[in-house]
């Protein structure tokens, strides 16, 4: 896959703190191959403190084409791109940036549309139904955002941080496009139920939906992709559920984000 690695291969850099879970690197450099794109992607660990030094510093290197954003600078890399989609300015984040001609950048937000792409792969309809979302953060608000134009009669936010929570559904509640309310971690009356935090990544972490709620008939999903089958999951699986995964989510928006990168 490196063999043709020269001076001459353009430069993509996933960016977040912390980093090592991330699969991108491969994932993406495998993909601009199959593309026919002489191009790497490498991680970059950023703490947010230190993310717009980074940024002004990574953008003199003119062999960087693009950046993958991850938890937790989203929302802060939409105020450091010049341009952005419909979608990333009606969220205030992204999760890939390319270069504009004049060298500024241009942002986009996937992880919406590529999670309701994971959940309809596993044959599961999100019209007219039932919703429940814990996480309101970059993609959570993508997730929500991607459901509520999917059709979902109802979605409910679960988010410990108030304010975010509630700008989060009064953005959504403008669209009239459903009915958006608070949730909370239990699932119970609800068709899906996803998860779009970091909670559950450690073993010592508690359940971020209600294990004890869900039901043989619901859908259960996970954004985390390390590990890739999280508690939840497993035990969502041994109640009867269909379920999406991190892992299925990425493969959605990982062609999304090739075709942004690649097609300039």
């Amino acid at each position: 896959m490196l063999d043709k690695l020269s001076g001459a291969t353009r430069v993509h850099i996933i960016v977040g703190d912390p980093i090592a879970q991330v699969k991108s690197p491969f994932g993406m450099t495998q993909a601009f191959e199959l593309n026919g794109k002489d191009a790497i992607c490498i991680p970059a660990h950023v703490p947010t403190k230190d993310l717009k030094q980074w940024f002004e510093g990574m953008s003199l290197a003119r062999n960087v084409d693009g950046i993958i954003v991850t938890i937790p600078h989203k929302f802060d890399c939409h105020a450091l791109c010049t341009t952005h989609s419909p979608r990333a300015d009606f969220l205030g984040a992204v999760n890939t940036i390319r270069r504009n001609a004049d060298g500024t950048w241009h942002g986009d937000m996937f992880d919406g549309l590529g999670y309701v792409k994971a959940i309809e792969s596993k044959g599961f309809t999100l019209h007219k139904q039932k919703a429940l979302l814990v996480g309101a953060g970059g993609a959570g608000s993508a997730i929500a955002h991607a459901m509520v134009l999917a059709g979902v009669s109802e979605l409910a936010i679960h988010d410990e941080d108030k304010e975010r929570r509630e700008s989060l559904i009064h953005r959504l509640s403008s669209l009239n496009l459903g009915l958006v309310k608070e949730g909370s971690a239990n699932p119970s009356g609800y068709d899906i139920a996803i998860n779009a935090t970091p909670v559950g990544m450690r073993e010592q972490d508690p359940s971020p939906i209600d294990i004890d709620a869900i039901t043989p008939n619901m859908f259960i999903g996970c954004v985390i992709t390390a590990p890739a089958i999280t508690p939840l999951i497993a035990a969502a699986r041994s109640k009867g559920c269909n379920t999406a995964t991190g892992a299925d989510m990425f493969v959605q928006v990982r062609e999304l984000m090739v075709q942004f990168l690649v097609d300039q």
